[in-house]
């Protein structure tokens, strides 16, 4: 089965435009959310890889990321929001149900959009979600990356100028400047909204998910404790871990990752039917 590029477009949610790529076609749907100030495009290999067994996947940036629009006001950017916007796009989109899924603060919106509209999810891929065993690194970590972008912004944006001028098309070294092109105000604010806001939905709401979940964890990154994903496992009703290899195994060589994926995501749309089914 051969895959066409993504179609590119945008959607308005709450009076802000979010930037996607649309990969693929069908009704077996599957939305994946980047991590934290990277954006839609880091998703591109797996999108593809998806739609070649057949799924439409839809890859979003969200607000204050990428090409969607990026207001630099705090009150803009949480957990709580941006899974509202997840929704908000499935709803311009013309999606009723799909999988969602993502990377780090991906995964953290996944889940929450599961805990605001559990009807609409069919599944999670839960790729290095960060939970409370991770709040310790991040503790540390916030405050030199807000002082960076604010005392360091002039050299911020003299690098980030440097780094558009790059020319994109070159998948990993994308995902790494893609951290510097864009301009460090509003980056600041998304950070700013998510240290005052809560980082993922507490651990009840949590064990009220009940759509089935894919957990990808690996050792050896404290930004990503594989604690918290032991104990999402364990919290999540209808969910199992995958161990990768390294942080960037699912980048770098997805074969292994991808596999269990499309067998993950299959399974939602089987359990979907004879859900269905027995409730006719």
């Amino acid at each position: 089965m051969s895959t066409q590029a993504p179609t590119s477009g945008s959607v308005q949610v709450g009076g802000y435009q979010l930037a996607y790529d649309d990969y693929g076609t069908g009704e077996q749907v599957v939305v994946l959310v980047h991590g934290l100030l990277m954006r839609r495009s880091m998703h591109g290999p797996l999108a593809a890889e998806l739609a070649r067994h057949g799924y439409r996947v839809i890859c979003l940036d969200m607000l204050g990321h990428g090409d969607s629009d990026r207001p630099a006001d705090r009150r803009l950017h949480s957990i709580e929001l941006y899974g509202r916007h997840v929704l908000g796009a499935l709803d311009e989109l013309g999606v009723d149900r799909a999988v969602i899924g993502g990377t780090s603060l991906g995964a953290n919106i996944a889940l929450e959009a599961a805990v605001q509209a559990p009807a609409r999810v069919r599944g999670l891929v839960l790729d290095m979600p960060v939970l409370e065993d991770s709040q310790t690194f991040w503790a540390f970590v916030i405050a030199p990356l807000l002082t960076l972008f604010s005392a360091g912004r002039p050299l911020l944006r003299a690098i980030g100028s440097v780094a558009r001028r790059v020319p994109r098309g070159a998948y990993h070294l994308d995902i790494i400047l893609d951290w510097l092109r864009p301009d460090p105000t509003p980056s600041k604010h998304v950070l700013l909204g998510l240290v005052y806001g809560r980082k993922a939905p507490p651990a009840p709401d949590r064990r009220a998910i009940t759509a089935p979940a894919l957990v990808i964890a690996h050792r050896r990154d404290y930004s990503h404790a594989i604690a918290d994903a032991y104990d999402l496992v364990g919290e999540l009703p209808n969910a199992r871990l995958i161990k990768a290899k390294s942080i960037v195994e699912l980048r770098a060589t997805p074969e292994r990752l991808t596999e269990e994926i499309v067998g993950f995501l299959s399974g939602c749309w089987q359990r979907g039917e004879a859900v269905r089914l027995r409730s006719v």
